[in-house]
């Protein structure tokens, strides 16, 4: 399989090298079960035959872009949010067009982080399902509506376009075209030697609520702190309407409008907050945590937790609570 890893100004050089990595130690894995040849043929490819510059002023050299690849491999870059990020994707036209032509031949494509930014500029993803690291996965839903962001996903794949989360997604991205490839076995060992993850299947787990951007207006915002503050009563539509005194049907439309969510969405995502904040920063006992963000039924609370961080409340303590088991 012939890979291109496009190198660009700005990009993130461990997410080329740690991919790229992985695929050379599955190629020793493969030969050592047999393979006649390396299963992976991997080359680092840009705009021109010069060293383009990754993020932190490291020279990386490539060579030059051609569409003979069976799949390219877009890594991300050091996304600063204050910067405009029309002006910072007009300094890659040279790459978006390379990426919107081999779209265009259907090649396969895999981003990495908020290298879906730049399959999203060459109009790969309209009309298809992404995602890309949480904390930029709004911000790429805005830009670019006519896909779906899967926020929680760690690979997406839609055709033959492959998007990834954040940073670290590469050695999942590597693993998974390993296991796609050369099957359980192989996959499996690369993944042992490297000491990389087989089980991560979201990135819900390390999602940090008070890191996303949130998008409302005033209205919203208004609501979402009556909701917070009365976190542990029970859902009651009638009763909020009236506390803002509208109706409910104006309380939905308007608060939809300016959140993008029902009331009920925004209050369910409070509670998995509150509840992520009591297991990885206090010691309450699991037991009591249900009641704490209004809860009378312990199992919802697990039932709604596992739904949507994608582990137990009991896992969540044990990988990110304070009082962890240090190495």
């Amino acid at each position: 399989m012939r890979i291109g890893i496009l190198a660009y100004e700005g990009c993130f050089a461990a997410e080329i090298f740690v991919f790229s990595d992985i695929l050379r130690i599955a190629n020793r894995v493969a030969r050592q079960r047999g393979s006649a040849d390396d299963p992976f043929e991997v080359s680092v490819i840009g705009a021109s035959n010069s060293p383009v510059t990754a993020a932190g002023g490291f020279p990386i050299g490539v060579a030059r872009w051609h569409h003979g690849f069976d799949l390219l491999v877009v890594p991300g870059f050091e996304f600063v949010p204050a910067e405009d990020t029309d002006t910072r994707l007009a300094g890659w036209a040279l790459e978006v067009d390379f990426l919107r032509a081999a779209a265009a031949r259907r090649t396969r494509i895999a981003s990495v982080c908020v290298g879906a930014f730049l399959l999203g500029q060459a109009g790969a993803l309209d009309g298809r399902r992404s995602t890309t690291s949480w904390l930029y996965a709004a911000q790429l839903g805005r830009r670019h509506p006519s896909t779906t962001v899967c926020v929680e996903s760690l690979i997406v794949r839609d055709g033959h376009i492959t998007t990834t989360a954040a940073f670290s997604a590469s050695l999942d991205l590597a693993t998974a075209l390993v296991r796609e490839h050369l099957g359980d076995e192989v996959a499996t060992a690369t993944a042992r030697v490297t000491l990389v993850s087989e089980n991560r299947t979201s990135q819900a787990p390390y999602i940090v609520e008070s890191m996303v951007p949130t998008v409302g207006g005033p209205f919203a915002d208004e609501v979402g702190r009556w909701l917070v503050e009365h976190l542990t009563e029970p859902y009651d539509l009638s009763r909020l309407a009236g506390e803002f005194h509208v109706s409910g049907r104006t309380l939905l439309r308007r608060f939809g409008a300016e959140a993008g969510r029902s009331p009920l969405a925004f209050l369910l995502e409070a509670r998995v907050r509150a509840a992520k904040h009591l297991l990885a920063e206090t010691d309450v006992p699991l037991g009591d945590i249900p009641r704490r963000i209004g809860y009378r039924d312990p199992g919802a609370l697990r039932r709604m937790f596992l739904e949507r961080v994608g582990i137990s409340t009991a896992e969540y303590r044990r990988q990110f609570g304070r009082s962890r088991p240090r190495p």
